[in-house]
């Protein structure tokens, strides 16, 4: 094809592909494939881009993979040639080879599993136009119904994924522009993968090879630019398990650091030095737990403006030494205070000769002049090139790390695919090398990038950055359905401007309800962070509304979550699920469960119902779909018992959220003020009256290695008519900076009255019971983490 760019960096492809076709007349005799990379890795664990060759079914100029039961890679390719290099999306094809049946007829190839059967018409492409199901069908049976695919077969019933901003989203005009998702109530799903198929982000799915020079994969050119790529999941309803696979497939989604969950500060303002001083000294004096300060665009100068510090332009590097005259003070003075720090970059201009003198000079001495602009004053942005992204990273990227930037916020918007390099994403790229770099060079803390979603893949890059959403009601109305259905794709790290971003109408800009609300929509997301544009008009300092008292107890509701948040975390790195996810990932078979879009699952155990309309008179009504089960309204101090619909009453105080029946719900105390603590007392939120487990996760909260660094205590509850038994294991495994002695405050909601309080069989240690609240609140003393405590209640019999 034409349009690809040749650089020294870019090597010819490891694999053309293969074919083994042993003819006999005119009939092509389908041979399971033998052969392998001799470099290819063997372990089933490892990202291995080339498939156990027993999974592989090559027919003439077709190519079959059975990944797992329900997934299976169909290639195609007119000249023989066959993908076996990563690509952005897909990573890792090495899966452990899942029990299926091959046989052929003379005009038919049948590859059937436990889950799916695929009939394939031999020596014929399966893509017909226009689409029909002549050449290929793969049938499985979705919840007592066949469901039937064939390539081209459009799907209504998809679940949708994501988009790639939510600039401009007012109401839910973006519902139109999210891409499908990986799961739907078809029981199938397709990913295309093709080089031809245009990914959302404008760009192709381009190979991925390792470079030796970068030390992380770099984009290569496809083995055969026309041949089919496309992955069928037949997963019916079971769509954790679907998501889960794609992860093995995809890429894990890495565990952010610990900080990230705490509250940002930002917002697009041309703060000095001085204003951050100021900001950080009133969020102490209102005793604010916050974790991460945002330094928006106005930190540095902008291209074409010399030192003028006017706008014009978006891309800079310098610092703006007008408003930050001395940097490396102010970010020693943000990290004093307990902040980590990020900058944000617009690279699309380039490094300019005025802008940033001293940067142009070092990059334009390594390169020889390389890449300048005909004016020979700037030097375009080229991340597409090995010896411009090293330089860029080198002179620029590392000389602003070692002056105390923690992470990036990659605010690509310019550009969506290069200017140079035919189909390339700058989205994805930029955020592929970002997160690369900071992986390989920054080895003393945990990779993370904050950044806009670049398409299926970007998962890997972890937190997104959603956009300049309008302020009103009706915007914040459709954010707790696009957060929980980006799951449907992986990306479960959306980072929203709470309060919202841009201006609509003034006398809302500043609605002390609505950013309420916004807020604690917050709580119950993946990241907390307000922000809004450049407007003097829209105020984000929440110390300064009169309902700040409120905004507060939600600022601090977030901060005890964060160990509950923090362990869902890690399961979404072991098991591709996100923590935010829709309800019918539970409860797939009940309607209700795609009808109320604006409810969600927080974790395994927390369902919760944001408040995004205004109040009358105070007091908000929302209707409620209680799914199968028992719930604590932690708001309301009730039992509900689902299935059922209600309609509940809230104040501007009361945030609706419910605790699972069983579920054990760790908390931080009050006293944290920076989710990078570890207290040496934890809250245990017990709902009573089942069986239930669940877990803390813990480790060193910026580790690399959090794979293998990290410790568990299993928690578990046994109900047992009036006596409750509440078990808090041995930690296991090891991390450092954790504490070695805590003590437990038991929150035990909907109970009788205790009669008698045992701790380990024989201690009798106090409790209050709250008859009001039905809640019995025990006080364990501290004991060291690596032995047990039993907790025994005896209740009085109502």
């Amino acid at each position: 094809m034409n349009g690809f760019k040749k650089s020294s960096s870019q090597k010819k492809p490891l694999l053309q592909g293969f074919l083994l076709n042993f003819k006999k007349g005119k009939t092509i005799i389908c041979l399971v494939a033998l052969l392998m990379l001799a470099t290819a890795k063997t372990s089933a664990s490892d990202n291995n881009p080339v498939a156990n060759p027993e999974a592989v079914v090559i027919c003439g100029k077709a190519r079959f993979t059975v990944l797992t039961p329900e997934m299976i890679r169909i290639e195609y390719s007119a000249k023989g040639i066959f993908e076996d290099q990563a690509t952005f999306t897909v990573t890792n094809r090495r899966l452990k080879v899942p029990r299926f049946r091959k046989r052929e007829d003379n005009t038919y190839l049948y590859i059937v599993t436990d889950k799916v059967r695929l009939k394939y018409r031999k020596s014929t492409n399966p893509v017909t136009t226009p689409a029909s199901p002549e050449n290929l069908t793969i049938t499985i049976d979705n919840n007592g119904c066949e469901s039937v695919w064939y390539p081209g077969k459009s799907d209504s019933l998809n679940l949708k994924g994501t988009c790639r901003t939510l600039d401009g989203s007012n109401g839910d005009n973006k519902r139109a522009e999210m891409e499908n998702g990986l799961i739907s109530r078809s029981g199938w799903a397709v990913i295309d993968d093709s080089w031809a198929a245009i990914r959302s982000d404008g760009g192709r799915s381009y190979a991925l090879r390792p470079n030796a020079d970068m030390e992380f994969d770099w984009w290569a050119e496809r083995s055969d630019t026309d041949a089919l790529d496309i992955y069928y999941l037949g997963y019916g309803n079971d769509y954790k398990k679907a998501i889960s696979d794609y992860t093995k497939i995809a890429g894990k989604i890495p565990l952010p650091p610990d900080y990230v969950f705490g509250y940002w500060y930002s917002k697009y303002s041309a703060y000095s030095a001085d204003d951050y001083r100021r900001i950080m000294s009133e969020i102490k004096d209102n005793k604010i737990p916050a974790d991460v300060m945002i330094l928006d665009m106005d930190w540095h100068w902008n291209v074409g403006n010399g030192q003028s510090g006017d706008k014009g332009g978006w891309t800079g590097w310098s610092w703006n030494t007008n408003l930050i005259p001395n940097p490396k003070g102010l970010l020693r003075d943000i990290h004093d205070n307990n902040f980590k720090i990020a900058l944000n970059l617009h690279p699309a201009d380039g490094i300019n000769k005025n802008e940033s003198p001293v940067y142009f000079a070092a990059m334009n001495s390594e390169l020889n002049g390389k890449y300048l602009n005909d004016k020979k004053d700037n030097i375009s942005w080229s991340i597409d090139y090995t010896d411009f992204t090293k330089s860029f990273f080198k002179n620029i990227i590392r000389n602003h790390e070692s002056e105390g930037v923690d992470f990036w916020w990659i605010d690509w918007q310019q550009h969506l695919t290069s200017n140079d390099t035919y189909g390339l994403s700058e989205t994805f790229w930029c955020n592929h090398i970002f997160f690369n770099d900071m992986v390989r060079k920054r080895t003393d803390r945990r990779p993370v990038i904050f950044h806009r979603w670049g398409g299926l893949g970007s998962h890997r890059y972890q937190i997104g950055f959603s956009g300049d959403a309008l302020i009103n009601f009706q915007t914040l109305g459709f954010q707790p359905y696009f957060t929980a259905t980006a799951s449907n794709v992986g990306y479960g790290y959306w980072g929203h401007d709470l309060g919202g971003h841009a201006f609509t109408d003034e006398s809302i800009v500043n609605d002390p309800e609505l950013v309420l609300r916004w807020i604690q929509f917050g709580v119950f997301t993946p990241i907390f962070r307000t922000h809004a544009t450049n407007d003097a008009r829209i105020e984000r300092r929440i110390w300064k509304f009169d309902n700040f008292p409120t905004m507060l107890e939600a600022v601090r509701l977030r901060y005890s979550l964060f160990p509950y948040l923090y362990t869902m975390a890690r399961k979404a790195y072991d098991t591709g699920i996100s923590v935010c996810r829709p309800l019918y990932y539970e409860y797939p078979e009940s309607e209700e469960a795609y009808v109320y879009e604006n409810e969600y699952f927080f974790g395994d155990d927390i369902l919760v119902v944001p408040i995004t309309e205004a109040a009358v008179d105070g007091i908000s009504a929302k209707e409620i779909w209680f799914p199968e089960g028992k719930w604590w309204s932690v708001s309301t101090n009730e039992l509900i018992e689902g299935p059922c619909k209600k309609v509940m009453n809230f104040t501007h105080e009361q945030i609706p959220y419910f605790f699972r029946q069983g579920a054990i719900i760790p908390y931080n105390p009050p006293t944290v003020m920076n989710v990078t603590e570890r207290p040496d007392n934890l809250i245990l939120n017990i709902v009573a009256g089942s069986d239930g487990e669940s877990s803390l996760y813990e480790d060193s909260g910026n580790n690399s290695d959090y794979a293998t660094m990290y410790s568990t205590t299993a928690l578990k509850q046994i109900a047992d008519g009036n006596r409750g038994k509440y078990i808090i294991s041995a930690r296991r495994g090891n991390y450092k900076g954790g504490v070695s002695v805590r003590s437990y405050t038991l929150r035990i909601f909907d109970t009788a009255a205790p009669v008698s309080v045992k701790v380990n069989g024989n201690t009798a240690v106090s409790y209050v019971y709250d008859k009001d609240k039905r809640c019995t609140t025990v006080e364990v003393p501290a004991i060291k983490c690596s032995t047990g405590v039993k907790v025994e209640v005896i209740y009085s019999k109502e």
